[in-house]
């Protein structure tokens, strides 16, 4: 896990946040997958997008800070792309329910 390379001190502070911004992107999804209606399924898909650019923030901070290299936050921004125009997707098909 990239915040494993973050300072000790950090655990409360920023490698909290990622880790929190991380895990609420599959779990919003997977709650507006379990909804009812689809206009609730696209709410929960948005605040899994949000979670993505807050992640995305986050790792530009810890890049700053030197904790990642900027190789590692290339690699990781990708990644997030890739999520958000998936997220995006989800987020047209729901709405054309």
């Amino acid at each position: 896990m990239l915040t494993k390379a973050f300072p000790k001190e950090e655990i409360f502070g920023l490698t909290s946040q990622v880790r929190s911004a991380v895990v609420s992107v599959p779990s919003n999804i997977a709650e507006g997958c379990g909804r009812q209606y689809a206009k609730e399924a696209v709410h929960f898909f948005h605040i899994s997008r949000g979670s993505l650019y807050e992640t995305e923030t986050q790792l530009y901070v810890a890049a700053d800070l030197e904790y990642i290299t900027m190789e590692q936050l290339r690699n990781v921004l990708s990644e997030i792309t890739s999520c958000k125009k998936l997220l995006n997707g989800f987020i047209k098909y729901y709405k054309g329910l």
